[in-house]
């Protein structure tokens, strides 16, 4: 089964830290939690009665291990996929473009995309061939990448970045 712990330095090693990047729609964001996300969770580390960039600004790998694992990780139910690769590259593409990355690999599985992960999502995914299936994610996602960035001509400064990120994540049996 795959295990968030094996996760988590991979996405803090490539979220880095505090970036605003004005062209960027997550707008602020530290390790990888966006501002919108952090005010999900309605702490304000500040103490000053607004979630602001500044509360996000003092986020930990604790706060981001938290956040990742309540509206990521479960919300693959990831813990119940057998192949940690293909864990992690579907659990990644839902922590950078949400629904997208549950609703595209469940076409993929010939499952009704309803953008959420129950038994039958779960149940078909560790029945198919893992590395076909991580190849068609990995496909898809460089897909989803370029037709992004044909809508938005602003996203192209990101394109690279996202390929890179995206082939940060092989597989592995």
């Amino acid at each position: 089964m795959a295990d968030i712990k094996l996760y988590l330095p991979k996405l803090l090693k490539l979220e880095g830290g505090f970036v605003d990047d004005p062209a960027d729609p997550g707008g602020a964001t530290n390790m990888g939690v966006t501002l919108a996300t952090w005010r999900r969770v309605g702490y304000d580390k500040t103490g000053d009665g607004l979630i602001t960039a500044a509360d996000i600004k003092l986020l930990t790998a604790t706060d981001v291990e938290m956040v990742l694992q309540f509206f990521y990780w479960n919300r693959w139910k990831a813990d119940q996929i057998l192949n940690q690769s293909v864990a992690e590259i579907l659990v990644d593409w839902v922590w950078g473009s949400g629904r997208y990355g549950i609703v595209i690999p469940q076409q993929i599985l010939g499952i009704t995309p309803v953008g959420n992960v129950g038994p039958l999502t779960i149940s078909t995914l560790n029945k198919v061939d893992q590395a076909k299936f991580h190849s068609s994610v990995h496909q898809a996602r460089v897909v989803f990448i370029d037709t992004i960035c044909v809508n938005n001509t602003k996203l192209l400064k990101f394109k690279q970045g996202w390929l890179n990120r995206l082939n940060a994540f092989p597989f592995w049996p």
